[in-house]
């Protein structure tokens, strides 16, 4: 395929992303960000985030399809969902972002269209706690907003349900352990639950297997960068594809780790104020002392700083993706 080609398959996978807050992105947007990229690997490089962002990302219609599996799910909401849902308690705690508040305006029409009732119309007896989100990333939000929950204005006894459509497995082991520890802290008895449609593999130990990006070697133009950290990186061995299958061969998945290490490592020098904040990393932003979260998870309502940082870092970066927070972490040097 072509450059021209890619760019507008890649512009169609992503048409509704942030849509009706930034221009709808076109072949020319996708063209404008590859070109920051060395001309030998522009075509490669497109291909195979074309070819991975068709596996990640998520579209509203997803989005709505996966929210309206949940709502009718005879294991999670019995033979009568409409009574279940009834006797859910939707929780309004995260404190930051808005992932929370757009998530549940979007079940809010999946129950008005099944039931003819909306999230606000439910819970006044609750069995269940329902925690809302697009996804789990490095689970520090959902830990800490329902510790928090736990820790104040949670029932003595109390079943959380946190539904997501993708979760990160060391993000919700994290997640988990703190919850579970926080309520027996507070001396509550807590039944957690987890509901997803995807588990991406993030886990050191499975490294070899990850489902995010985590290089096979360090790069000349990437070494000063790694001597900087407090502990040589942990890389990849093999040629596994992980089981999500997101990669399109064991080459094409070199590829973009290299290139979108070595061109995060030349953004995060760049850009002050992203060298600023000591989690940002090329790869992603995250609190240890790596080259990066990788994931390659995306949704039409925003981008997760723990992306690589060549698809969301601003100017003098052009970005693929427009991050709603760019403004606060973009300058140039």
């Amino acid at each position: 395929m072509t450059l021209q080609t890619d760019a507008e398959r890649l512009a169609g996978i992503i048409a509704d992303y942030r849509e009706g807050e930034i221009d709808r992105p076109d072949a020319a947007h996708v063209l404008r960000w590859i070109a920051q990229f060395p001309a030998a690997v522009r075509a490669p490089l497109l291909a195979e985030t074309t070819h991975v962002l068709a596996r990640t990302y998520v579209d509203r219609p997803a989005m709505r399809r996966f929210l309206s599996s949940v709502a009718a799910s005879k294991r999670f909401a019995g033979d009568d969902p409409a009574t279940f849902w009834r006797g859910v308690a939707f929780l309004r705690i995260q404190q930051a972002g808005n992932s929370q508040r757009d998530m549940l305006a979007l079940f809010d029409e999946i129950l008005q269209d099944a039931f003819g009732f909306t999230t606000a119309d439910c819970g006044a007896q609750p069995h269940t706690h329902v925690y809302l989100d697009d996804g789990v990333f490095s689970g520090n939000r959902v830990a800490t907003d329902v510790m928090r929950w736990i820790e104040t204005a949670a029932p003595a006894n109390a079943r959380i349900a946190v539904v997501v459509i993708a979760t990160h497995l060391y993000g919700r082991y994290n997640a988990d352990g703190r919850i579970r520890k926080a309520a027996s802290a507070a001396g509550k008895d807590v039944k957690l639950d987890w509901w997803h449609q995807r588990e991406i593999e993030d886990r050191k130990t499975y490294t070899n297997s990850s489902d995010v990006l985590r290089p096979k070697s360090v790069p000349t133009e990437a070494q000063a960068y790694a001597a900087t950290l407090r502990y040589p990186p942990v890389l990849r061995t093999g040629d596994q594809l992980g089981a999500l299958k997101l990669f399109s061969s064991p080459a094409a998945r070199d590829l973009i780790e290299q290139e979108f290490l070595k061109d995060g490592i030349d953004v995060l020098d760049r850009c002050r104020l992203l060298r600023e904040r000591p989690a940002m990393r090329p790869l992603g932003a995250v609190t240890l002392a790596t080259l990066g979260f990788g994931t390659m998870f995306v949704t039409y309502r925003n981008i997760a700083n723990g992306t690589p940082l060549v698809l969301w870092a601003g100017d003098p970066w052009y970005p693929l993706f427009e991050r709603k927070t760019n403004a606060k972490i973009t300058g140039r040097r």
